[in-house]
């Protein structure tokens, strides 16, 4: 659908094409993706509220764990719960408002979930490399200047992303090879020349994207070193476990997203284009609370307190 305007032709709807065009193959992967959606959004809101009421949680890397919990469920609910309307609908449509909308929110808790991720890398080279100094660095107030520093510069590469991609005129051509509307995407819809807003993706991914990795590396690298001279053979393998679970997240987001935003822009969106945003957008969000906190001995000791908690209280309403 589009709106008149003197003799151009404005777009006020899109189609999304999707991942397939399959009905066999679309009620497949509806299934798969709310399996993915349901354990997304049960995972990070279980560490949100196990962290806000267990007091041996309130350390600075549970309360950056939560921010990222919380940059995760917004970053899977500004895209899944639509994919999987689509999935079952024959109109796939959203209108540019609604894609507006998406954007802002797919590339806030995006961007900031980006700094996050290279504020704990730090926290944990700062524990491990440094632990006698650690409560004297990660102060409280440290940490709620570094978590709100990662939802400004977030703030900041949303703004500057969405303003260029939705400030570009499209007319005419509406529909989009992609499951949700992402900036790379829409671009090549656009009817005038978008060397600019490529420009701006490519310098914002270059601060968001290749700075945060290059911090969380060199950190990673550090803690590698430290934990080599380590004596204890049991301490070298724990921490060798958790920076390799640490680690496979951050090649498969980061990697993932340098892939979709800083490479040259093609004409086309081609389906391998498609399956690597899977990673970034839907699955990374389903992973971290499982690799960052589910995995921990310290949040299962939570879990299990809650658990004992809720059992009282059921036991004590059954006598009732």
């Amino acid at each position: 659908m589009s709106m008149g305007g003197g003799n151009q032709t404005y777009v006020v709807e899109f189609i999304l094409l999707g991942l397939s065009e399959n009905p066999k193959v679309q009620i497949l992967l509806f299934c798969i993706f709310l399996i993915i959606y349901f354990l997304s959004v049960f995972g990070n809101l279980l560490i949100i509220i196990l962290i806000q009421i267990d007091s041996r949680l309130h350390t600075p890397m549970y309360f950056f764990l939560k921010n990222l919990s919380f940059a995760d469920l917004c970053f899977s609910t500004s895209i899944v719960p639509q994919m999987l309307v689509h999935f079952l609908s024959k109109r796939k449509t959203i209108s540019f408002i609604g894609c507006s909308i998406q954007i802002v929110v797919f590339l806030l808790a995006g961007c900031t979930e980006c700094a996050l991720l290279a504020v704990m890398s730090y926290d944990r080279y700062v524990a491990v490399c440094k632990p006698l100094h650690y409560s004297t660095i990660m102060t409280q107030r440290v940490c709620f200047q570094l978590a709100v520093v990662s939802w400004i510069s977030g703030a900041f590469a949303c703004s500057v992303d969405s303003a260029f991609t939705l400030c570009i005129p499209y007319r005419g051509q509406n529909v989009i090879n992609h499951y949700f509307c992402e900036p790379p995407a829409l671009l090549k819809l656009a009817s005038a020349d978008t060397y600019n807003a490529e420009m701006a993706l490519f310098l914002v991914g270059v601060i968001i994207l290749l700075a945060p990795v290059s911090l969380i590396l060199v950190s990673y690298g550090n803690i590698i070193s430290t934990v080599i001279r380590m004596q204890s053979r049991e301490g070298r393998l724990k921490v060798f476990s958790t920076c390799g679970s640490h680690l496979t997240v951050v090649v498969l987001y980061y990697g993932s997203g340098i892939f979709a935003y800083m490479r040259p822009n093609s004409k086309t969106m081609s389906e391998k284009d498609k399956v690597v945003s899977v990673f970034y957008s839907v699955m990374t969000s389903m992973l971290n609370p499982i690799i960052y906190s589910l995995r921990n001995k310290d949040v299962k000791g939570a879990l299990g307190k809650l658990v004992g908690r809720l059992c009282i209280v059921k036991g004590d309403g059954a006598e009732i």
